[in-house]
Formats: C-alpha cells, sequence, structure tokens
C-alpha cells in the first residue's frame, strides 16, 4: 500500500497551488512587491513566494509521517524528520527576512547584510547537528572513504547550510528560473534517493518538486508572483537536507555545478556584477557587454533572447549536469 505515500506529493502540489493566491493577494495587501525588471512598463509583483512552497512542503510531510505512523506504524525515522523540517522552517524564515527589507524605490529587496546571513543560517543547521543526522564515513577524493566522526555534524552539516541556502540565490533573477532549476536538480535527488531507499530524502525532494511544479505556475512568465530569497534559502536548505538524510552528498555536489560555476563567473567581477539585464523590444540585454560574469549572460550579452528563452536555457543546463549523477 506504498500508493498511500504518494498522496503526500499531492498533498504538495494541492496545498500549494491553492494557496498561492491567497498569498499573493495577502503580499499585495502588505506592500510587500518588487519591480519585475525584465517587462517593458515594470510591473509591481508580490514577493517571497517561497511561502507557498513552504506551506506544501510542510502539508506533504505532515501526512507522510502520519502515514508512517499510523499505518505502517513506522516512526523509527521521526526524529530524523523533524530535525529536518525545523532547519527547513528556520531557513525559509531567514529568507523571509531578507525579503521583508525592501528598498524604497521598489526595485528588489535590499535585505540582511552579508555578515547576518551567514549565522543567522547557522542557527538554522543545529536542528540536523544536534540530532547527528547523516553518516560520517565520506568518500573523500584520493583518500577513498573517511570516517570524519563529529566533524561531519559539527562542521560539514553547518558549512552546507550556510553554503546552499547563498549558493541557490546567486542564481536567481528571472521568472520561473528557481522554480525551474529546483524542478529538475531535486527530482534528481529524489529519484536517486529512492532507488538508494533512502525513503525520508527521497520525500522530502518530492514533496518539494510538487510543490515547486505547482507554484511554477504562478512563478513563470510573466510572474505573478516571485520566489524571493525565502525561495532560494528553502531551496538550498532542502537540498542539504536531502544530502544528509540520503547520504547522498556527492551527488548533491553535482547537481549543484552551476552554482559553483555561477560563483565562479561572478567571482570574475568581484562579485558585484549583476545577472539581470536591460529590457530592449522584449529582449534581454546584458549590462556588461559582451563579458560574461553569469551563466545566463552567454545569451543576454547579445541581446537577442526573451525572458522566456533564458530561462529555458537555465533550466536545460541544470538538466545536464543533474543527469550526470546517473554516471557515478
Amino acid at each position: 500500500m506504498r500508493w498511500l505515500l504518494y498522496i503526500s506529493l499531492l498533498f504538495g502540489f494541492l496545498v500549494t497551488f491553492i494557496s498561492t493566491p491567497y498569498l499573493i493577494r495577502y503580499l499585495r495587501k502588505i506592500d510587500l512587491i518588487v519591480k519585475d525588471v525584465h517587462k517593458e512598463e515594470k510591473p509591481l509583483i508580490p514577493v517571497s513566494g517561497g511561502l507557498a512552497v513552504l506551506s506544501g512542503l510542510m502539508g506533504g510531510l505532515m501526512w507522510y509521517i502520519f502515514i508512517q505512523t499510523f499505518y505502517y506504524e513506522s516512526p523509527k525515522n521521526l526524529l530524523l524528520l523533524f530535525s529536518a523540517i525545523t532547519t527547513i522552517l528556520l531557513i525559509t524564515f531567514i529568507g523571509f527576512i531578507d525579503d521583508l527589507i525592501i528598498e524604497k524605490n521598489k526595485n528588489e529587496t535590499s535585505g540582511l547584510k552579508q555578515w547576518q546571513k551567514p549565522v543567522l543560517a547557522l542557527f538554522a543547521a543545529v536542528p540536523l547537528m544536534v540530532v547527528q543526522a547523516g553518516t560520517s564515513t565520506m568518500l573523500i577524493p584520493f583518500l577513498g572513504r573517511v570516517d570524519v566522526g563529529l566533524l561531519y555534524p559539527l562542521l560539514f552539516v553547518p558549512i552546507g547550510i550556510i553554503g546552499a541556502s547563498n549558493m541557490v540565490n546567486i542564481l536567481a533573477g528571472f521568472n520561473g528560473s528557481e522554480a525551474g532549476m529546483g524542478i529538475i536538480y531535486l527530482g534528481n535527488l529524489g529519484l536517486y534517493a529512492y532507488i538508494n531507499q533512502r525513503y525520508s530524502a527521497a520525500a522530502i525532494a518530492g514533496i518539494t518538486v510538487f510543490a515547486l511544479l505547482a507554484f511554477y505556475y504562478y512563478n513563470k512568465v510573466p510572474a505573478k508572483i516571485l520566489g524571493g530569497d525565502s525561495l532560494t534559502y528553502l531551496l538550498g536548505g532542502v537540498l542539504v537536507t536531502v544530502a544528509v538524510l540520503g547520504n547522498i552528498e556527492r551527488a548533491a555536489l553535482i547537481v549543484s555545478i552551476p552554482f559553483f560555476i555561477e560563483f565562479i563567473l561572478k567571482a570574475r567581477g568581484k562579485l558585484k556584477k549583476k545577472t539581470i539585464g536591460t529590457i530592449e523590444n522584449g529582449k534581454i540585454k546584458s549590462l556588461y557587454g559582451n563579458k560574461i560574469y553569469s551563466i545566463p549572460h552567454i545569451l543576454t550579452r547579445t541581446g537577442k533572447y526573451t525572458e522566456k528563452q533564458v530561462v529555458y536555457f537555465m533550466i536545460f543546463v541544470q538538466v545536464i549536469f543533474s543527469s550526470l549523477i546517473w554516471l557515478i
């Protein structure tokens, strides 16, 4: 009767799909809106759609836990699941705080100070640290399998949470890009975890994917709501949580390659260059001519592509690198 567990995926989709319109109206009511910079008319769009994805994820996970506890009578992984839920809730809340601080001209959220983000993200890692989630034996290049002991929960887990929560944000800026890419890398990770019988990790990834599918309907070009930092932080938190609970850190690193490439490109510009561009006749033009400081600049430097085409390109890049996990 494992099909009962699959209902949790449907829960994630439906809760997000139903709650997002209400969230859109509420965010407009409290004036949590920013300019959609890649539109000619620069419309004001609600930001912090990650809250809708979070609601779907929590709804789906509650059903999953309910079935595990009362139907299968198998509560052995509940401690890990609840620690994972707490971490995801905390990291999403930090992203929401980041979204709350909006520039007066509504161009973008000005957010937390750079030093505040890793400090707050460290607190989000605590739930996974205190239960010693994951396996301390790691496959390290040239060294083979090494048991790092307490270094895993006390060092590697917090580094992962801090890094991933900011990592996803580095490639944000286009309607549907964060959600679209998240569907690909979490979808592949979830299936990878499921095949390797890491069901808790697979459940978290799978429910998030279905919540993202529902959110993408509202977030795709032209967006009715933007994901904001609450979404990028959530996706980073889910990525690390799935990697730790499923002991699939290597696969998680592989699907993250586009973000590592993006960091290297941004580092060339001393981390001061922006991914976004200007809009000219419906096409996006990079702010930096023919120079490439971000993956989307490969297309936007030409000024020949629409936002939708740029987003599809980013998703395609993610598909390529996510597919590599099936070769390891």
